[in-house]
C-alpha cells in the first residue's frame, strides 16, 4: 500500500471508530450494543474493509466488493452502507484535484457497467434491502447499466444511493458543515459526531427505518430526533443529555428500530473530514 493509500485507510478506520464512540440512539455504540451486534463487530469490519477499500487506483466496484468480502469473511455484514459511501470518497482522495468535491464528481462520472457488476455482487453478498429490492437492475441479475445509473433507480427510496446521484450533497453540504461547527464548540469528538448523526436523523426520514418500519414510524423517529438535535445544538450540557439519549436508544432498540442510513452517512462525513485534514492541501480543501 502506498503512503497515500495508508493515510486514507487510517482515516477510514478512524472515522468508523469515531462513529462508534458517539451515543447514537438506535445504533450500535460504545454505550450499548444492538440487534445482536457489538462495537467489536463493527470495529473488526472497519479494519478488514480498510485495505481493499483504499487500494490505490482500484475501480469503485472492486473496492466495494473487496471490502464487503473482507468484512463478511468473519461473520455477518455490518458495513455495506459505509463501504458504498466511502469507496468513492477514498478514490477521490487519491486524485490531484483542487478540492474533494471536484475529485469526487470525476470519480462518479467515471463509473461504468463493470463497477455495477462488482457492486451488485457485493450487495447480493451482504443481502440487505435497498438496491436488491429494485424492480429494475436487481443485484441478482447481470448488470446492464453503469453503477451511477443503477443508483438513480434506487435514489428515491435509498439515501445512500442518492449520494451517487447528487454528488454526495448530504455529506458535503449538510454533514460537513455540521461537523465543522460542532468541532469548534467542543473538545470531545463524540459529541461532534453525534451532532452530525442527529442532524441527518432530524432532517429527513431515515431510509433504513422506512424500509423496515414504514414512513409513519420513520417520521416519528425524525421528529423525536429533532428534539434532541435542538437540545444538543449548544453543546454545553452533554452530561445531562446523555441519560435521555440512552433512554431513547434503549426504547428504539426494544422496538427493533435502527436508523442505519443516518449512521452510515455520519461515517462518510467524518471520513471526508479526516481526508481533508490529513492529506496534502491539493486534495483536502473544499
Amino acid at each position: 500500500m502506498t503512503a497515500v493509500g495508508g493515510e486514507i485507510a487510517a482515516a477510514f478506520i478512524a472515522a468508523c471508530l469515531d462513529e462508534l464512540d458517539a451515543p447514537k440512539p438506535g445504533n450500535v455504540h460504545v454505550f450499548a450494543a444492538g440487534r445482536r451486534k457489538t462495537v467489536a463487530d463493527f470495529a473488526r469490519s472497519a479494519h478488514a474493509a480498510a485495505a481493499p477499500l483504499t487500494v490505490p487506483g482500484a475501480r469503485i466496484g472492486a473496492r466495494i466488493l473487496g471490502a464487503v468480502e473482507a468484512s463478511v469473511a468473519g461473520g455477518r455484514n455490518t458495513n455495506l452502507g459505509i463501504v458504498l459511501l466511502c469507496a468513492p470518497l477514498a478514490a477521490a482522495a487519491e486524485r490531484p484535484s483542487p478540492d474533494l468535491r471536484t475529485a469526487l464528481a470525476a470519480v462518479l462520472d467515471s463509473l461504468d457497467v463493470e463497477d455495477a457488476r462488482l457492486a451488485f455482487k457485493a450487495i447480493a453478498l451482504a443481502a440487505p434491502g435497498g438496491l436488491g429490492a429494485a424492480p429494475r437492475h436487481d443485484v441478482r441479475a447481470p448488470a446492464t447499466v453503469t453503477l451511477r445509473e443503477a443508483m438513480v433507480e434506487a435514489a428515491a427510496r435509498d439515501r445512500i444511493a442518492r449520494q451517487y446521484v447528487s454528488g454526495f450533497a448530504d455529506v458535503l453540504e449538510l454533514g460537513a458543515p455540521l461537523l465543522t461547527q460542532a468541532l469548534s464548540q467542543t473538545a470531545e469528538p463524540r459529541w461532534a459526531t453525534l451532532a452530525v448523526y442527529l442532524g441527518f436523523l432530524s432532517r429527513f426520514a431515515d431510509s433504513h427505518v422506512v424500509r423496515e418500519h414504514g414512513p409513519v414510524v420513520a417520521e416519528e423517529v425524525r421528529r423525536h430526533a429533532a428534539t434532541f438535535d435542538a437540545r444538543l445544538r449548544p453543546l454545553a450540557d452533554t452530561a445531562t443529555l446523555l441519560p435521555d439519549l440512552l433512554a431513547w436508544d434503549a426504547a428504539l432498540k426494544d422496538r427493533g428500530i435502527n436508523p442505519g442510513t443516518s449512521a452510515d452517512l455520519t461515517v462518510a462525513t467524518v471520513f471526508a473530514h479526516r481526508i481533508r485534514s490529513t492529506l496534502p492541501s491539493t486534495r483536502n480543501s473544499d
